[in-house]
């Protein structure tokens, strides 16, 4: 009997699991510098943690499995609201593999993934943004028949008190 190539396994992009968060932080880290973005405060994952996994969490993370069972890579998405369009849709805030993982089709398998949860939460469009120098994701988001719009992207850091911050969970 033959085995099946492994090379020839069509990826596997499942839900994150609470036993996935130390890779999916080595994963967020990898990205940050990939985007030469400010480091992030420790503790991310017992941030990150409580926001994903908790009853009636609004924050979904896929990942992508490599042929061999490890997690090359994330996709991190919430319900938003389009207020000119009166509809919710979902945002894709993050999608990123790891640089070895890149070219064997584990992109098209997150970015299908997370058009499967959008229609699964019955959302009609997926909105996300990439740098404008990250050429190759846009020419990847190109193929795929993305529409892109030009846009300046801001934050503003605003102090919150503590007793103020949402609790694992909480929705805005």
């Amino acid at each position: 009997m033959e085995h099946p190539d492994p090379k020839q396994q069509p990826p596997v992009v499942r839900p994150a699991r609470p036993e996935d968060l130390p890779r999916l932080v080595e994963l967020v880290h990898e990205h940050i510098a990939y985007e030469k973005s400010a480091p992030r405060p420790p503790g991310l994952a017992d941030r990150l943690g409580p926001q994903l996994f908790a009853d009636g969490a609004r924050l979904w993370v896929l990942l992508a499995e490599a042929p061999d069972g490890s997690v090359a890579g994330y996709a991190a998405c919430s319900a938003e609201f389009a207020f000119w369009d009166a509809r919710h849709y979902l945002h894709m805030d993050c999608l990123y593999l790891a640089e070895e993982a890149r070219g064997h089709g584990l992109g098209a398998a997150l970015m299908a993934g997370v058009a499967d949860l959008a229609r699964t939460l019955g959302l009609g469009q997926v909105q996300w943004q990439t740098p404008d120098w990250n050429e190759g994701a846009i020419r990847f988001y190109d193929r795929l028949g993305a529409a892109g719009a030009p846009k300046r992207r801001y934050s503003l850091a605003v102090a919150v008190p503590p007793s103020r911050e949402p609790a694992a969970g909480a929705t805005h």
